[in-house]
């Protein structure tokens, strides 16, 4: 699929302006940016409900302004974001109406329009309420049975317009890997998303959208920069690696919040279990530190880069009885300790005792504690005892968790 140079008017509004991209086959393209960046005018361009004021859509090599509605509907099919239909027709009788362009209304279903409709159904998981009227589905299952519609109408090109909105978590992950399983099966699928981090995850690339152009394009960590979300959104945002997953995490941060004025707040680190946490308080304005660790350690790295102090050690070394004093300065000095979700070893064990003197303790957990210790009974006995007396918190809720501890201190 390819966008050339393609510029919208509505009214006396320039919607989108010379924009221009190529979609592979088999790939699917996130659209984001701002309210009024032009992301669903876009869309509507490609499907041909718009007809550009300059620029060409082509799909297969066809000029979708040029073919009639039946024909362009062979090509693109459209999972709108909300919906509503005049009579209360059944689920399959929704996904039936997918196969509208390859009939009239002389022509009576077929064995292949049959096939389409049920293989759209399984494929989504809708096939097991197929009797049910479209009005008595939940939100998510209605979106699963637009998306099967789609399917019906059996086109290269699918295009769904924010299809996690409204959503809860559950069914936006349900949805999305119905998505990229599509994608893995050969359909090109773009779709505009508000949500950065599920879009970084699962998009091959992104189109970023400002004032009706074309900002950046390109993969998640290419278009996914400070810089870009800062002149396409006007926020101050902290973009950092989720832990888990690896790709590519966007956190917006409240006005100011990079003057690194705040309390002291001291990470004890290791493995690069800190770097995203160093990043993010720090963004905070926070005035961090974290040690003890070893020389090419990676959030030693992460702390040089952010101009973080650090105790550290040369590497492989243990920890000796200079830099665990220093550490518990730090700690005993701070306003709140913070023990990511690293692996316990023998090594950090002396980390973990000077954290007993935090006045307020936070541990990060994503991971449960036994799948990440390897310093025995002795580093479960001294795990315990700090979580015994610390607030648990998963890693997302890490910021709120610290400026709640600071607060009631």
């Amino acid at each position: 699929m390819d966008v050339t140079d393609v510029s919208v008017t509505l009214g006396s509004v320039q919607a989108l302006d010379s924009v221009s991209l190529e979609v592979e086959q088999g790939e699917f393209l996130g659209v984001i940016g701002p309210n009024g960046a032009g992301k669903t005018t876009l869309l509507r361009t490609i499907s041909g409900v718009l007809t550009p004021s300059g620029g060409t859509v082509t799909v297969d090599g066809q000029d979708i302004t040029d073919l009639p509605s039946k024909a362009s509907s062979r090509l693109v099919a459209v999972v709108p974001q909300e919906t509503s239909l005049a009579f209360d027709f059944t689920v399959r009788e929704v996904v039936e109406m997918g196969r509208t362009p390859y009939r009239n209304r002389l022509t009576l279903e077929s064995s292949a329009d049959e096939e389409m409709v049920t293989q759209a159904l399984e494929r989504t998981r809708t096939a097991g309420f197929a009797d049910r009227a479209i009005g008595e589905v939940s939100g998510g299952e209605r979106q699963r049975v637009l998306l099967a519609r789609a399917l019906a109408q059996d086109t290269p090109v699918l295009l769904l317009d924010e299809p996690t909105a409204s959503l809860d978590i559950n069914h936006q992950i349900r949805t999305l890997e119905l998505v990229k399983s599509l994608v893995e099966a050969g359909k090109t699928i773009m779709a505009p998303i508000h949500d950065l981090n599920l879009a970084a995850h699962y998009c091959d690339r992104l189109l970023l959208l400002a004032d009706g152009k074309r900002t950046a394009l390109g993969s998640p960590d290419e278009v996914l920069t400070e810089s870009n979300l800062e002149a396409a959104f006007g926020t101050d945002a902290v973009v950092t690696n989720n832990p888990v997953t690896g790709s590519v995490y966007v956190m917006a941060l409240p006005d100011g919040a990079r003057d690194r004025d705040g309390p002291h707040v001291h990470v004890i680190g290791g493995g690069g279990a800190a770097a995203r946490l160093l990043y993010l308080l720090a963004a905070s304005g926070y005035q961090v530190t974290t040690g003890a660790l070893n020389e090419g350690d990676a959030d030693v790295e992460t702390a040089r880069m952010l101009g973080i102090d650090a105790v550290t050690l040369e590497p492989y070394a243990p920890i000796d009885e200079a830099s665990a004093e220093k550490v518990k300065e730090e700690v005993e000095s701070a306003a709140v300790t913070v023990i990511p979700d690293l692996a316990i070893g023998h090594g950090n064990l002396p980390n973990l005792r000077a954290a007993a003197h935090a006045d307020n303790l936070i541990l990060v957990e994503d991971r449960p504690f036994e799948e990440r210790n390897y310093a025995g009974v002795r580093g479960e006995e001294r795990y315990h005892s700090l979580r015994e007396r610390g607030t648990v918190v998963e890693s997302r809720n890490v910021l709120e968790a610290v400026e709640s501890a600071i607060e009631s201190s």
